[in-house]
């Protein structure tokens, strides 16, 4: 296509004959933040320094991204492109160099760059740009401070939200000699959005949760009818793991469509901004699907997980299919092993938040004393990186109570106090928070022991998000502790299938466990208590609720077996410390006498 027939180009002759083309472009206007006072500071270090820029721009950046640098001013730089994404990454590129490359100045002076990108009509000629936009982009840059870019709106809708990279909209703008307001937004890199969205806008929670895009499987060989079958299987592993809180799943409808440009890991990794890829292929032997799929750490690289299952072709079109279920359950573990793993290897500060949540959360859990108070030292780091983030401040509350509960504590008060202090502020931040609401019931339930004040949190719980299981699962406990049998088990059923591929689904086995116990059902307790010790072994509580099952259903000497382990677990349990933890003695004195007995039916000493 010549520029005449483009239909962003026009030309025209000015008076003097000489030929001005008008053409769509996006311009970059970049200034140093300071410079004549940097100048009298370092004037040689500045022009050093500068021309060390102007170089990386023209030789590495502007290539890479299809930008022509239009003018070079010894403090700025004006850069035309085609495209706004282009743009908006020489603006990060540029910012990224002058951070980690660029020389210190005389006494610790540094350089900083400031960026504004508007995207306009503008006059070309082989050597400048002309036009109202190009001052206007000049413009917006003054309200960048040192390090930022600023967009205009014209410039933002040509961009994709946590794609190109993360906005936060900063109003309508009154700038020097424009006679209207101009809607601007700062603009910050993709990969940086879980470290400083929170910190650009703190009404904006900051992603907790990991995040999986899920690829439409291959189709290799077979019928052609069959190569509908990969979005099919992409569908069922979604919406299975879109059960699990934990996980921010990616729509398919995006996945689609990136699967279909053939990108690389890292592609899909940034423009979806997905932490973990799953991909597979699938081949079609008759009515049988034999599915290939792996799980890949996207910052790494690595394969973390990876696994083949056949399945009937009819099966896959039902509702519930088994085999969709394990992949989607077996994913979900494999990104808490990832997660763990990173806790375990690298220092604190480096982990991305999400890392910390899933980290701290799992080590809270694991019976063996180091773990658990490095996940308070995990959950302490995020409150402090997300001060107003009501999630890191809910568990961080639980942990005290899971202190005071597994006999760790040395000032219950002092803990109480420190727990209501968290879930407190937590509310402060978002009152209608369910987990916040639901930590706090579990507060005053086993530190405080006001059931009353514990009910009335967990029924706000329900009320603000009846999809809540941690307030279902609490609930039933609190029905649990007053005898309330059947209430107790409806909920515990209903926490668990709000949740049924919760990382944690050892915890609620447990729990349930004892719902299972006060309605009399102790054949059902004994068979949650083992599939709770099946998926975590070394839950001392777990095996507390299956020794009262056993010996109040008669199965004395395997309840004596399973004291035996609970005490190689916990040396120190005793009757005397379950007497004194129990929080409803009091409020179901004969069902507190019936446990103690039972407790001491299966061998616990005094």
């Amino acid at each position: 296509m010549t520029q005449e027939s483009d239909p962003h180009t026009i030309s025209a002759l000015d008076d003097e004959g000489l030929l001005l083309r008008r053409r769509r472009k996006v311009v970059l206007v970049v200034d140093l933040v300071e410079s004549v006072s940097l100048m009298q500071a370092d004037e040689l270090g500045v022009i050093k320094g500068w021309q060390a820029l102007v170089a990386y721009v023209t030789q590495s950046i502007l290539p890479g991204n299809e930008g022509r640098m239009v003018k070079s001013l010894g403090d700025g730089l004006m850069l035309e492109f085609d495209e706004a994404r282009h743009a908006t990454a020489t603006a990060f590129a540029m910012h990224a160099w002058m951070a980690t490359r660029s020389h210190p100045l005389a006494d610790g002076h540094t350089m900083n760059l400031r960026a504004g990108v508007h995207a306009t009509e503008v006059y070309t000629d082989q050597h400048d740009i002309y036009g109202s936009g190009v001052n206007l982009a000049a413009r917006v840059a003054t309200l960048a401070g040192p390090g930022q870019t600023v967009v205009t709106a014209a410039t933002r809708d040509l961009l994709d939200d946590e794609v190109d990279g993360n906005f936060e909209d900063l109003g309508e703008c009154w700038l020097k000699h424009i006679d209207q307001p101009v809607r601007a937004y700062r603009m910050t890199p993709m990969r940086k959005i879980r470290d400083i969205a929170f910190r650009a806008s703190a009404a904006k929670a900051p992603v907790m949760q990991p995040t999986i895009a899920v690829m439409p499987f291959l189709f290799h060989n077979g019928d052609a009818a069959l190569s509908v079958v990969g979005d099919l299987i992409a569908d069922g592993v979604i919406a299975q793991l879109s059960k699990a809180d934990q996980l921010r799943v990616i729509s398919r409808l995006s996945t689609r469509v990136l699967a279909q440009r053939e990108l690389g890991l890292d592609d899909l990794s940034t423009r979806l901004g997905a932490d973990y890829v799953l991909s597979g292929s699938y081949y079609a032997a008759g009515s049988q699907i034999l599915m290939s799929a792996e799980l890949a750490h996207a910052a790494s690289g690595r394969v973390i997980w990876a696994s083949r299952r056949t399945a009937a072709l009819e099966d896959l079109f039902m509702v519930r299919c088994e085999t969709i279920d394990e992949f989607a359950t077996e994913i979900n573990a494999a990104i808490f092993r990832s997660e763990l793993v990173l806790i375990s290897t690298m220092p604190i500060p480096t982990l991305s938040s999400y890392s910390l949540m899933l980290g701290g959360i799992t080590l809270m859990h694991r019976s063996a004393h180091a773990d658990f108070v490095r996940s308070r030292e995990v959950l302490e780091h995020l409150v402090e990186r997300h001060q107003r983030h009501p999630l890191a401040r809910a568990w961080l509350a639980k942990w005290y109570v899971l202190c005071a509960t597994r006999g760790l504590s040395t000032a219950l008060k002092d803990d109480a106090t420190r727990a209501l202090d968290q879930t407190r502020r937590a509310l402060d931040s978002d009152p209608a928070n369910s987990l916040a609401l639901a930590m706090e019931g579990f507060v005053y339930c086993h530190l405080i022991k006001d059931f009353d004040k514990a009910a009335n949190r967990l029924d706000e719980a329900v009320t603000h998000n009846p999809n809540e299981p941690l307030a279902w699962l609490f609930k039933g406990m609190i029905h649990a502790f007053e005898a309330q049998g059947p209430q107790a088990q409806s909920a515990s059923e209903r926490a668990r299938a709000l949740s049924p591929l919760d990382p944690l689904a050892y915890y609620y086995e447990s729990l349930s466990a004892s719902m299972a116990i006060a309605n009399g059902n102790y054949e059902e307790a004994i068979r949650l208590a083992n599939r709770s010790l099946q998926r975590n072994a070394i839950h001392p509580s777990t095996y507390r609720a299956l020794a009262i099952a056993q010996a109040l259903s008669g199965h004395v000497d395997e309840a004596h077996a399973t004291v035996e382990r609970l005490v190689r677990l916990d040396p120190t349990y005793s009757l005397t410390r379950f007497k004194k933890s129990y929080p409803a003695a009091d409020r179901a004195p004969e069902q507190f006498r019936l446990l103690v007995e039972a407790l001491r039916m299966a061998g616990v000493k005094d």
